[in-house]
């Protein structure tokens, strides 16, 4: 069972704000700033999901939705896959993008919902992607390594973490 750094790692072993502007992939990858987290990095990037979801909540359609999930996918496939190969980590923990994209896509998909349910969603969410159990960890080993098959491997998980979420909650409705 792996866990995100809940204690503070050394200032010398994660990016800064210099880092992060240097390029636009590490810009994308690390969710604005999200990444720069010492303390929950993951935790950080899905509130930070949450809030950008409710902002746009209001402005965005079903249609709308799926084409920003879809182009940021894509699109994070390239920031995690550039990112990782600049830090030299496969997968670095501060590449929060990966939960950005499947926690929007669990509030899509579950919505409409209020707060308590938008809640529960990211306490489910955040145990899947930090305690990895089953399909989650099967996932998170699968796709290993750097370039375009790690890159995808870091969004993949979280993917996956997305789906149990969903399935989790779906399950909760019908019972």
């Amino acid at each position: 069972m792996t866990t995100e750094n809940l204690v503070p790692l050394p200032l010398a072993s994660l990016p800064n704000a210099k880092f992060m502007w240097a390029h636009p992939a590490r810009c994308i990858a690390l969710g604005f700033g999200a990444g720069l987290s010492r303390i929950a990095p993951g935790t950080v990037g899905t509130a930070w999901a949450w809030l950008t979801f409710l902002l746009l909540q209001a402005h965005m359609t079903d249609g709308l939705w799926a084409l920003l999930i879809g182009a940021s996918l894509l699109i994070g496939w390239w920031a995690c896959t550039v990112t990782a190969k600049h830090m030299d980590v496969a997968d670095p923990g501060c590449i929060v993008w990966d939960e950005i994209v499947a926690f929007w896509l669990v509030l899509w998909l579950v919505s409409p919902t209020g707060f308590w349910g938008q809640l529960i969603a990211f306490a489910l969410f955040r145990y899947f992607d930090a305690a990895k159990p089953g399909p989650v960890a099967w996932a998170d080993k699968s796709f290993k390594g750097f370039g375009a098959r790690g890159g995808f491997g870091i969004m993949f998980d979280d993917l996956v973490a997305a789906f149990c979420t969903v399935f989790v909650i779906a399950l909760w409705r019908v019972i």
